[in-house]
C-alpha cells in the first residue's frame, strides 16, 4: 500500500510583508529547473534561531491540489489584484538545504541580499523547512548566547587588553552586527575569530563585506586596519588559555583573504606558539598561495579550510573570479597541507539544483579520491539562487539533481573517513585518511 503523502500547506505574502497560509495549494521548493512538493517527510520543524522572509519583486510557484500541477501565482486566487510574494527561509547554521522557495522573477526584478533562501510550508500549526541536520554542535545556537552574558564578557576583555584593537573590533562584529563568532570569544567558548586581512585576490559574487559595481549590498564592513602580531596572539591567547578544546581561526566575513596578510599572521603563530602547543590555530582560506601557506604550517598552523563552490575549474572561476592565482594554485595549496598532515577542510558553498547535479557530484567523487580532505563543512550559498544558476549555466553543463541529502549519503558511503559538517574542529577531533591519493 503507497504511503499517503502529508503535503505542506504553502506559504505566501502580500504588499505588506504580512505571511499567510493559501488555502488549496501546496508548497513547493526547487533545485535548478526541477520543481518538487514539500512534505512532512522531507523537511523539518523550522530551526531555531531560522528567519522567514519574504522576496520582493518575485511571485510564488505553488502546487494547485485541486488541479494537480505547479503554477504561476502573480496575484492572490481568492484577492483578484493583490499581488502574491514567495517566502523563504534562511536557516540556522548547521542545517544544509536541500530546496529553494520556488519563484518567479517580475519585471525589473533587483538582486537579492546575501542569504540563502530555503523553502518552506506550514503543516500541524508549525512551519517546516526544507532541510536536514549536518551538525548538532551548539556553536552558534543563540539561545547560548544570552546578550548579558555577551555583555559581560566584553566589559572582562576591556579590562584584560584595553589598548588591543582587533579585541575592540570584535566588540563591534558581536553588538552592532551579531556575529555568533564574535560573541563566542566573549563567552570563552569554542572557537574564536582572529580577522585580519583587509584585501583579497578574489571578487566573489557572494563576498560579505565587499560588493564592489553590483546592486548587492554587503551584511558587514570588512575590517578597517591591519592589527599587529602581538594584537592577535593577545587575544588568540585569552581564548586558548581558558576555553577546553580552544579554536581560533583567521579568514572572517568581516575581512579578504589572509594568506595576503602572512607577513602578519606568521610571526603571530609564532608568538601563540612560543607561549602554548594548546588551542587549534586554523585559517579560512581561498588556498590561493601556496608559499604562504607553507610559512603558516612552518609557524604552528594545525588545520585549514579552503572555501569552493565547485571542484570544477571553470565553475570556480565564474563564482570566485580570482585575481592574480589559478584554480590550479588552489588544489596546490590543498596538497601542500595533506603532505603536511595538516588537516584539511572543503568550506563547500553548496546550492541545490547545482551542487547535487551529476556532473558535480562526480566531480566532487573524483576530486576527493585524488586529493583526500578530511572534511566536508557544508555551507548553504549566499547568494541569489536564479543568479546564480544562470552563471553556472554559461560554463558547465549540468544535468539533473541527485538531491542534496543523497549526495552527502553518496559521499558517506564512498569516504567513511571523511568528516561532515559545518564548523571548525578541534584538533582532538581530527580525523585521517587511510586511503592513498589515486
Amino acid at each position: 500500500m503507497q504511503k499517503k503523502i502529508r503535503q505542506l500547506t504553502a506559504l505566501v505574502a502580500n504588499r505588506r510583508g504580512e505571511i499567510f497560509e493559501l488555502d488549496g495549494y501546496a508548497a513547493a521548493g526547487m533545485f535548478g529547473p526541477q520543481l518538487g512538493l514539500l512534505s512532512v517527510d522531507n523537511t523539518v520543524p523550522l530551526p531555531f534561531g531560522s528567519e522567514v522572509m519574504y522576496l520582493p519583486d518575485r511571485f510564488p510557484i505553488l502546487f494547485n491540489i485541486r488541479r494537480k500541477s505547479f503554477e504561476h501565482l502573480r496575484e492572490d486566487p481568492y484577492r483578484p489584484g493583490e499581488p502574491l510574494y514567495p517566502v523563504a527561509v534562511f536557516n540556522s547554521p548547521g542545517f544544509v538545504v536541500h530546496s529553494i522557495s520556488a519563484y518567479g522573477e517580475r519585471e525589473n526584478a533587483r538582486a537579492l541580499p546575501l542569504f540563502s533562501y530555503g523553502a518552506a510550508g506550514w503543516f500541524g500549526g508549525e512551519i517546516r523547512s526544507a532541510v536536514f541536520r549536518i551538525d548538532r554542535e551548539k556553536r552558534q545556537d543563540l539561545r547560548c548566547m544570552p546578550q548579558q552574558a555577551v555583555a559581560a564578557g566584553i566589559e572582562t576583555k576591556r579590562r584584560q587588553m584595553p589598548e588591543n584593537r582587533l579585541r575592540l573590533h570584535l566588540e563591534s562584529c558581536a553588538q552592532k552586527y551579531g556575529c555568533p563568532a564574535a560573541k563566542n570569544f566573549f563567552l570563552q567558548r569554542f572557537e574564536a575569530p582572529l580577522p585580519t586581512a583587509r584585501g583579497c585576490n578574489a571578487r566573489c559574487r557572494g563576498c560579505l563585506s565587499r560588493q564592489d559595481g553590483t546592486d548587492i549590498h554587503h551584511s558587514q564592513d570588512r575590517i578597517g586596519f591591519t592589527p599587529s602580531p602581538v594584537e592577535i596572539s593577545e587575544v588568540a591567547l585569552a581564548h586558548i588559555k581558558r576555553v577546553r578544546r580552544a579554536v581560533v581561526s583567521f579568514g572572517q566575513g568581516c575581512e579578504g583573504e589572509p594568506l595576503l596578510a602572512v607577513d602578519v599572521i606568521e610571526p603571530a603563530i609564532r608568538l601563540i606558539r612560543q607561549e602554548t602547543r594548546q588551542g587549534t590555530i586554523n585559517v579560512n582560506t581561498n588556498g590561493s598561495r601556496p608559499e604562504a601557506l607553507k610559512r603558516l604550517i612552518d609557524a604552528g598552523l594545525d588545520s585549514i579550510r579552503v572555501s569552493l563552490n565547485s571542484v570544477r575549474k571553470e565553475c570556480y572561476n565564474a563564482y570566485f573570479r580570482p585575481r592574480e592565482y589559478r584554480f590550479a594554485d588552489v588544489v596546490d595549496g590543498i596538497d601542500l597541507a595533506l603532505q603536511r598532515e595538516v588537516n584539511v577542510a572543503l568550506n563547500y558553498l553548496n546550492l541545490p539544483g547545482f551542487t547535487d547535479t551529476t556532473e558535480e557530484a562526480h566531480a566532487l567523487e573524483t576530486f576527493i579520491r585524488r586529493h583526500p580532505i578530511q572534511m566536508i563543512q557544508w555551507r548553504n550559498l549566499n547568494f541569489d539562487p536564479l543568479r546564480y544558476w544562470k552563471t553556472m549555466e554559461k560554463v558547465s553543463l549540468h544535468g539533473n539533481s541527485v538531491g542534496m541529502k543523497a549526495l552527502v549519503e553518496k559521499m558517506q558511503a564512498k569516504f567513511p573517513y571523511l568528516h561532515h559538517g559545518y564548523f571548525n574542529p578541534p584538533k582532538e577531533k581530527f580525523r585521517r585518511a587511510n586511503l592513498m591519493r589515486i
